[in-house]
Formats: C-alpha cells, structure tokens, sequence
C-alpha cells in the first residue's frame, strides 16, 4: 500500500513489465500442454482402431530391432493379426465338439473323462477300453482328443505309444449305451533323409552340428555296438553316413523311424550295416557279406564315456594303497548313467557289497559271466533268478563301496578264470539265410545307390509305404 500511495494510483493496479512477462510464459506453458495432449490423442485413436491382438495369437512381425526405445513408427497390419489358419483351425474344431488336451501329471482316465462323462459311464468307458489298450496306463505328456456331440461325449482317443492310438467310440442300440474300443495304427508321412557327418569331437556333438536330435547318435552307436568301442575307438577324422526315415504328422516332425543302412569309417576301417530280415522274420542288421553284425557279447556296457583304468596285474588301489590286481575295466561315467548287460543271460547276484558297493553277476552260456559294481541302483524289475536280454538296463553308474567317484567296475570271466573285457572276441549271430542272399544282396545294391545319391530318396518312400514305425 505504501508503494501505491507513494506513485499516486489509490485504489488502481498498475501492471507492471516483469507481471507481464510472466503471464506471456504462463500462457506458452498451457499452449505446449495442450498441443502435447492433441498428439497423444491422435495416436491414441489411430493404434486403438485397429483390430487387438488377442490373448495366445502371436504376431506375424516384430518391432525392427533398430527402432529407437520411447519413439513410435508405423507397423505392419499383419502385426496386429493372428497367424494365418491358427483361428480358423480352433473355430473349426470348435464348432466340430473336438477338444484337444494332454495328460497332465498325476491325472488318472477318470479325472480327464468326468469332464463329460458321470462316474458310472466312466467306469463303462475304462472296462471296455481293457482288451485294447488299459487306461490304467496313460503317461502324463501324451496327447488325447475328445470329441462331443450336443455336449455329449461320442468318441475319446489317446495317444498310447508313437505306433498306437486308442480309440473308443460311443454306440447306441436301443435305449443302451455302450463303447468299442480298438487299437488303430499312427500313420506318418515318412521321408527318407541322407545324414552324414565327420567326427571332431565326439559322435553326440557332431549329430548336434548336423541339426539331428543326439538321440539319433545312439541309435548309430546301438548298430554297430559290437564292432566299435565308441567309448575306446574314436578317434577325429573318423566319419559316417546313414539312411534314416523322418516320421512327419500333421506338418510336423515326430522323430525318426528305421534306418535301412549305415556306414561308419574307424580308423580309416569302414563298417557297413544293412537292415534286413533273419530268418526268425525279425528286422536286424548284417555286413555286406550277410554276417550278422550283432554278436554274443556288446563291446562295452555303456555308452559314450571313457576308460578310467584298464585291465592290470598289478595295480596301487586308489583307497586301500596297496599294490594288487584289477581284473576290471573302468569306465568313469556321472551318476545314474545307464549300465546294460552285455549279454544275455541268468542274475545269479543282486545286491551289495563291502568293496563292489551295489553290483550285479550274469551268467551267460559257453561258460562266461559278466560283474557290474559300483552301481547307484538296480533297474526296477531286476531280480536274481530272473533274466535279461542284451542290451537291457540293469543298473545305473554310482560310486558305492570303494570308489573315490563314479564309475562303472566291469569284469568277465570264462570257466572261472578273469578275462580282459577289452579283448574278449565274442562269435556273431545267425547269418543271413542261403535262400534269402540273392534277395539280401539285391537289397544292399538298393540302399547303396540311395546312400551314394545315384537314386532319388523319394523312391523308397513310395516302394515301403507310408506309415514307418520307430524302431
């Protein structure tokens, strides 16, 4: 007030220069806070108006990976859209009653059914489901499908094994209702594929390299288990080629089927195996020759690990520090690594003891057995008295007993004398009969003109048949 009266304005506001500069500003501040919230409501309303992704649909583009974080850039309309023939495929099996699920952990036939299906009609639908296939035996993972008339369930299917389908359909006669149940065939697209490769490393890591599942590895290693130590032998340079089925369902690849011939070079030795049938009608494998290429005893009772220490008459014993002998073959492995038997043969011993730790004795014929120690468990239905085939599991790799890490102690003997399991020559199985050579050979020509790309793989498809079984 003093100010005022001193400039002789009484009672009337003078603005002043610095009072105007303010309300300039002020009045800019508001004309940016309105132009920023016209920008974002354009944006606003030209993203909103398109069609929303929905939940499960996953985009066709992505954002370019160069776009600056925090600006915005046109996109693609096909980034807003589902994939094509996804929604048009639900809608289609939805209309249709089809429910497609998989087992989950723990479910019983009964917690998937009593979806559709009250207690009694279940319980119809598992006791005719018996002779088939028993529901008892669903696995969590495998794939199901359900299909419902009006709400009405009419037809369930499973997924028992890679071969067999369980189907179960409802039939009406009169005022009863009641299931048939029937074991149907998988039938898979199957093409041929030439896989071949150089070893580097190991037979598991080049498989990898290649794109093929390491699975496939085992099933090589399996074939020519009795010629090659794959533990032992491989060496880098060595190579392989191989014919293996592609099972394909649906557009999809569901592992592999036989392989009708390999070759393997070890040691610049080349190892040919043809798949052909004995004379017991069951699929096997022999040499050009028509020798059969398994023998009486495997190579080695595990696969791909290595030799921790070999057959010796004198040994210093890693615990007890004395000098004796290891009539062994070690084999250093992680825990839980599978142990098979050799051969076939009788369990004359299960259990464990001091030193072996758990361990297992086979008697094979011709007066030989087999001892597998140091075992972490046994196969679950391993039973002294009972029998084992070639190649079954019978434990798993451990270190109990006197074993300062895991690994498998393997030993054999003949008429009660050890052996070295390293250069034990064991005699082949039956050959390819007489009367079937013309035909083997005939065969071996086949397979190696595919082998070797003078024919064209699509022909085997053709000439087997579509639907090829895992082997």
């Amino acid at each position: 007030m003093k100010d005022l009266k001193k400039g002789g304005h009484r009672g009337k506001f003078r603005p002043t220069p610095r009072f105007a500069e303010r309300r300039l500003e002020g009045a800019g501040y508001l004309a940016a806070f309105i132009g920023v919230l016209l920008v974002a409501v354009f944006f606003y309303a030209e993203f909103t108006d398109r069609e929303p992704v929905r939940q499960g649909d996953e985009p066709v583009a992505a954002v370019p990976a160069e776009q600056e974080e925090g600006t915005l850039t046109e996109l693609p309309e096909a980034y807003f859209q589902p994939e094509p023939g996804e929604t048009a495929q639900e809608e289609e099996e939805e209309s249709s009653g089809l429910i497609r699920g998989e087992i989950a952990p723990g479910d019983t036939a009964g917690a998937v059914l009593q979806q559709w299906l009250s207690p009694a009609a279940v319980s119809s639908l598992v006791e005719a489901a018996k002779d088939a296939w028993p529901l008892s035996r669903i696995r969590a993972g495998r794939p199901y499908a359900v299909w419902l008339d009006q709400g009405d369930l009419v037809r369930f299917e499973y997924e028992a094994d890679d071969n067999n389908r369980l189907v179960i359909v409802r039939e009406i006669e009169g005022s009863a209702i009641r299931w048939k149940a029937s074991l149907e065939k998988i039938e898979y697209e199957i093409r041929l594929a030439r896989v071949e490769g150089s070893i580097d490393s190991n037979l598991f890591e080049t498989m990898s390299l290649l794109g093929e599942n390491p699975v496939l590895a085992v099933r090589l290693a399996d074939i020519f288990a009795w010629e090659i130590n794959f533990i032992r032998d491989l060496q880098p340079g060595d190579s392989f080629r191989m014919l293996v089925e592609k099972r394909w369902r649906d557009g999809e690849f569901k592992g592999y089927g036989n392989i009708p011939v390999a070759e393997f070079v070890n040691k610049k030795k080349k190892f040919e195996a043809f798949r052909f049938k004995d004379s017991f009608g069951n699929n096997a494998f022999f040499t050009a020759a028509g020798e059969s290429l398994k023998r009486a005893f495997l190579k080695a009772p595990l696969s791909f690990t290595r030799i921790s220490s070999r057959f010796s008459s004198a040994r210093l014993h890693p615990i007890l520090h004395i000098v004796r002998a290891h009539p062994a073959v070690d084999y250093a492995a992680p825990t839980g690594t599978p142990v098979k038997a050799i051969g076939g043969g009788v369990v004359t011993f299960r259990g464990f003891g001091r030193g072996a730790g758990n361990y297992v004795v086979l008697k094979h014929s011709g007066g030989y057995e087999s001892m597998y120690m140091h075992l972490s468990g046994f196969a679950r239905n391993l039973k002294q008295g009972g029998r084992v085939r070639q190649g079954e599991v019978i434990g798993f790799v451990g270190s109990t007993g006197y074993a300062t890490g895991p690994h498998l102690d393997f030993r054999m003997k003949k008429d009660g004398r050890f052996l070295n399991p390293e250069k034990v020559l064991s005699p082949r199985d039956e050959a390819v009969p007489k009367a079937r050579l013309e035909a083997f050979r005939s065969e071996c020509g086949r397979m190696r003109s595919l082998l070797n790309g003078d024919a064209d793989l699509e022909e085997y498809a053709s000439a087997q048949g579509q639907g090829g079984s895992a082997q």
